[in-house]
């Protein structure tokens, strides 16, 4: 691994100054920066970010699990390894504490890591017969209803049959990375996030026996925004939104590409479910 990606949490201290360090203990690697990190480092930037952190053989994430997806979504597919440090306040994916972080970099370069291969969804948005947004999730898929309007109709196909009527706030479309995120919050479950499949579960259904599913990942899933409905938004792992309208199509199905994270030796999935949201407790 001659050359390592830095993805930092934007304006944290705490990531600058642990960026510098790792540029300073590894001189005989090249170490490249997101934008951000850059500009806050004073370190040359020829590159746009996106093509700049493709070229690592490693990506240090510094932050948290939002600045991991953001990580994720640099490297456009490439089976590149992420190594998360956290820096945040919750950290499923960012696993490594800050007190760890130069020795787990030092393992790693080393060779000594496993990784795990999660599980990305691929998104689209049809309008009028054509693709209007193509992209890729880690986490989730959002269809969700503005402030001010009312309850929507989303009407959901699975492999091209008819399954309900959604009436509800939103739907969401969740890998089991993103189970423990929103859709964890909308009654969704925890799903290990070595099973391949996606969770679909309606944001405050208008009827009681509209429950979350779990489907197969080599499922195609459609939703369509029915008519009569007004300020509905698409959003995609919290980083890009999109407006819809009235017959709007949302295809979301699994991707080819998947997402490497390099785990943290000394703790397990279920000690972190313990610790993060106190899992199991009384």
């Amino acid at each position: 691994m001659k050359i390592l990606g830095l993805v930092a949490k934007h304006d944290s201290e705490e990531a600058a100054s642990l960026a510098a360090e790792i540029r300073d203990r590894y001189p005989d690697r090249v170490v490249l920066a997101d934008e951000a990190l850059s500009t806050r480092l004073g370190w040359p930037q020829p590159e746009p970010e996106e093509t700049l952190i493709a070229r690592a053989d490693l990506v240090i994430v510094l932050g948290g699990d939002g600045t991991l997806i953001h990580a994720a979504r640099l490297l456009r597919g490439r089976a590149v390894p992420i190594l998360g440090i956290n820096l945040g306040s919750l950290g499923f994916m960012t696993e490594i504490p800050r007190q760890d972080a130069l020795a787990t970099i030092d393992d790693v370069l080393d060779g000594k890591f496993r990784t795990e291969s999660r599980l990305k969804l691929t998104v689209r948005l049809w309008r009028n017969g054509r693709v209007i947004a193509d992209d890729e999730v880690l986490n989730d898929v959002v269809l969700n209803k503005g402030a001010l309007a009312r309850i929507v109709d989303y009407e959901m196909c699975i492999d091209g049959q008819y399954v309900t009527t959604y009436k509800a706030d939103g739907v969401i479309v969740a890998t089991p990375t993103g189970s423990t995120a929103y859709s964890l919050s909308a009654g969704g479950p925890i799903i290990h996030p070595m099973v391949d499949c996606m969770i679909v579960t309606p944001i405050c259904p208008h009827a009681l026996t509209q429950r979350p599913l779990v489907l197969p990942s080599e499922r195609t899933v459609h939703l369509d925004l029915k008519e009569g409905a007004s300020d509905v938004y698409l959003t995609l792992d919290g980083k890009s939104g999109y407006p819809m309208e009235p017959g709007d199509r949302v295809e979301v199905a699994r991707s080819a590409n998947r997402v490497l994270l390099v785990r943290n030796p000394k703790m397990g999935y279920f000690a972190i479910l313990r610790e993060k949201l106190r899992w199991g407790e009384r």
